[in-house]
């Protein structure tokens, strides 16, 4: 561990912003600092990962000092987020409420900064950059802003996730499909290696690397790739055959303590350990990804349980996370819409499916009965902006009400239904009724059997596509959100028959944990995209605490080094 004076240094851009936190003592008996600990985020996306982090002890704990990504609207999302916090670290209301200003006006499509913030929209292009991170210009653009904003000589983190699509489970059914793919050619496979040459170069104290689940499994020229990452994570300078002296690290899992490190034979390491599944810890949602904990070696913790995750008491469910946002309808594509239209439209499904119902033995007719009765069809199908009114999404625990309400905020953000095909409305009208019966969602061909309800689709009954429409339940975590629902909302169904809709992009978001007043820039079809790829931040935030917790662990003990 490095010497504590070195964490009084500020980052280079405070002094010239004015930004410094108030001097204190270097580190005081509760376990606050003078400086924050630095941050580089490497493929950040809208920055979920990051924002886990920047949260953490109310944002006093870690700073981003430079974060990277190529896509240009999950870039611009990245940028907006970096604004916001250095408005919150000038603890001064009246710059904050720009930033809500823009939120809180339907007449604003972009934003723009006033003469007052132009500084630190300056600084926050600074910190959240626009980089193709393999490129030989992004690899340059990177350096140089290293080179400028972060100080190596004091401890900090490097963290992020190389994109997975090259090891996804999904993406390689589609490359083995392709007659001419090559893995050995693809340079996602290597990408990683990237984040491996800022690790031997910079030298972090920690880094956080996560992926996929299908990366335990991946393969190229017949040797995992998982084993291979492992071997030169924990020896960047060896796994890069450029020689010298420079640190080696040791990769733990946050689970279970368990860890690898250079000398170590990897044969023995059990990949399924590195696997985070999600709904264990707090979060509205079956994502199940691995994500490596790496330690310099000269400032392991004195125990593996310090790195350990800690497990929720509770499940967080789906409804509890939705059921107060304000209920949406679809518009209908292809025909006319209105509020009577799809009402009646929607009504017109019912009654045809409870027909069916009463010719088959599937026992809903009278849930449809009830549909059809008591259907008070939500007004709208929302927008960029839906005026919020008091006491809309509570989730009834404080803690999650804390993490996602803010009280400046008078509009949801992102908020806006798909527009559905009246077959698609048939479809998840039986899907949602069904869900609220037997508390889980039909499946595959057998399960959407009745008559009218299955796509035109040639291979529908060969099983292949046995999730192509699903009710995420009320009552559960609900199912992985990935970056597929950019291109339809079949798999993310609500589970409200009056709603009778796929997800918005607030109510993805919500599942994937991004406070209510993280707002996504571009279309819909980005924003869903962005939601899709990125960490969950509350996820994010208990890997944060680990963080904390092993780089004071040799430091000083305390009772609560977290609060």
């Amino acid at each position: 561990m490095r010497d504590l004076t070195s964490l009084v240094t500020m980052s280079k851009i405070e002094p010239q912003l004015n930004l410094s936190l108030p001097s204190h003592e270097i580190l005081k008996p509760t376990g606050r600092l003078d400086a924050p600990i630095q941050i580089v985020d490497l493929f950040a996306g809208p920055g979920g990962l990051g924002e886990g982090f920047s949260s953490s002890g109310e944002g006093k704990h870690f700073e981003i000092v430079v974060s990277a990504e190529k896509d240009p609207k999950a870039w611009q999302t990245l940028r907006l987020r970096a604004f916001y916090r250095l408005l919150q670290k000038r603890q001064d209301p009246a710059l904050l409420r720009e930033y809500y200003y823009y939120c809180n006006n339907p007449a604003l499509e972009t934003f723009s900064p006033s003469a007052a913030t132009q500084a630190l929209w300056d600084a926050a292009g600074k910190e959240a950059q626009c980089i193709t991170l393999g490129s030989e210009t992004g690899n340059q653009t990177l350096d140089e802003a290293l080179d400028d904003r972060l100080d190596v000589q004091r401890p900090w983190v490097l963290i992020g996730g190389p994109p997975c699509q090259a090891y996804s489970v999904v993406g390689r059914a589609r490359n083995q499909a392709n007659a001419n793919y090559r893995a050995e050619e693809d340079h996602r496979h290597f990408l990683y290696k990237e984040y491996l040459r800022i690790i031997r170069e910079r030298q972090p104290t920690v880094f956080v690397m996560e992926n996929v689940k299908g990366i335990i499994s991946s393969k190229v020229n017949n040797e995992r790739i998982f084993s291979n990452i492992l071997k030169d994570l924990s020896d960047p300078q060896e796994a890069l055959h450029l020689g010298g002296v420079g640190k080696q690290y040791r990769i733990y899992s946050l689970v279970t303590g368990d860890s690898f490190g250079p000398g170590d034979d990897v044969e023995k390491v059990d990949p399924r350990t590195f696997i985070i599944r999600a709904e264990k810890f707090g979060i509205p949602q079956a994502r199940h990804r691995v994500i490596l904990l790496g330690i310099a070696t000269d400032s392991l913790p004195s125990s593996k349980n310090l790195v350990k995750l800690k497990t929720s008491e509770a499940m967080v469910t789906v409804g509890q996370v939705l059921k107060n946002l304000p209920r949406l309808r679809s518009s209908l594509t292809k025909v006319t819409d209105s509020r009577d239209a799809w009402t009646d439209t929607v009504i017109q499904q019912a009654k045809y499916l409870r027909e069916q119902v009463r010719l088959s033995d599937i026992k809903m007719s009278i849930s449809l009965g009830d549909v059809i009765a008591r259907f008070d069809a939500p007004s709208s199908p929302g927008g960029k902006r839906v005026e919020r009114v008091p006491g809309d999404g509570s989730t009834g625990d404080p803690d999650l009400d804390n993490w996602y309400l803010k009280n400046d905020l008078r509009y949801w953000l992102n908020h806006e239904a798909r527009g559905h095909m009246p077959t698609d409305l048939r479809r998840y009208l039986f899907a949602a009724v069904y869900a609220g019966i037997h508390g889980i969602s039909p499946k595959g061909h057998k399960g959407f059997s009745l008559e009218g309800l299955a796509p035109d689709h040639k291979n529908w009954e060969s099983g292949k596509f046995s999730d192509r429409f699903r009710v995420q339940a009320e009552d559960k975590p609900a199912t992985t959100i990935t970056s597929h629902i950019s291109k339809d909302g079949h798999y993310f169904i609500h589970y409200d028959p009056s709603q009778c809709r796929s997800l918005s992009v607030r109510e993805a978001a919500r599942i994937q944990t991004f406070p209510d007043d993280y707002f996504f820039q571009g279309n819909r079809t980005e924003q869903f995209h962005q939601v899709g790829n990125a960490v969950p931040p509350l996820l994010a935030a208990g890997i944060a605490k680990v963080v904390f917790r092993i780089l004071f662990d040799k430091v000083a003990r305390y009772d609560n080094p977290l609060e």
